[in-house]
């Protein structure tokens, strides 16, 4: 069971989710617009957030940038078909996922439960890793370089601890959308590109010169770790 707010103006649409997830067992609450969302999120914790882009008041992109600036929950971004540079847009600015409309309730149900799945594992592992100037802690789900915390969304997280607990080895895009997003047949390998970009952005001195998260051209992405 989890407690998920449904942000989208389209009342059909909040109406057909929250009677779909709610036959799962979770808590639904639901927002028409961005300030009502936002009003939400203030008062109450939630586990998920699915969010369309184009709500009144405050868009969708400027809800998740407010959302980010103090919580990591993770995002599914509801997004019209066809918009890729909106997509994009909405990862870079923190979302954790999106799935296009119009959907499928069964494929918004699988990444809803992934996600869940991911937080339970979370809950369960006490595990640390310390490589470099780097270390992350999977239980607290917090990332220090130099001993300087390092905020990062949940994809982020996931997507960093898995590379850091697997060091030199290289992953490709298509294995790390698997093993992190958790679903093969339906997603954007780009989703990946811009993870590891924002990723760079924030733990690297130089992103365009990293040193830790490195690209083997052809094959994918490795966490570089050289034992001294």
């Amino acid at each position: 069971m989890a407690n998920i707010l449904v942000v989208d103006d389209e009342p059909l649409i909040v109406k057909g989710l929250k009677f779909s997830l709610e036959q799962e067992g979770h808590i639904i609450d639901t927002s028409f617009d961005g300030n009502d969302a936002l009003e939400n999120i203030k008062s109450k914790d939630y586990d998920i957030i699915l969010l369309d882009l184009m709500l009144p008041i405050i868009d969708g992109f400027e809800v998740c940038k407010k959302v980010r600036e103090t919580s990591d929950v993770p995002i599914i971004i509801l997004s019209a078909k066809g918009e890729d540079i909106s997509k994009i847009k909405g990862l870079e600015i923190g979302a954790d996922d999106y799935i296009t409309k119009p959907f499928n309730i069964m494929e918004l149900k699988a990444r809803v439960n992934a996600i869940l799945r991911r937080m339970e594992k979370s809950k369960k592992i006490v595990a640390q890793k310390h490589l470099g100037d780097i270390t992350i802690n999977y239980l607290d789900r917090k990332v220090t370089r130099n001993s300087e915390e390092i905020n990062l969304t949940s994809k982020e997280f996931d997507l960093l601890f898995l590379l850091m607990d697997n060091p030199n080895k290289v992953f490709s895009r298509e294995v790390l959308l698997e093993k992190v997003w958790k679903y093969e047949h339906f997603g954007d390998l780009r989703t990946v590109d811009v993870h590891i970009r924002k990723l760079r952005e924030k733990i690297e001195d130089n992103s365009s010169n990293p040193v830790h998260i490195m690209t083997k051209w052809g094959e994918g992405y490795y966490f570089q770790f050289k034992k001294e």
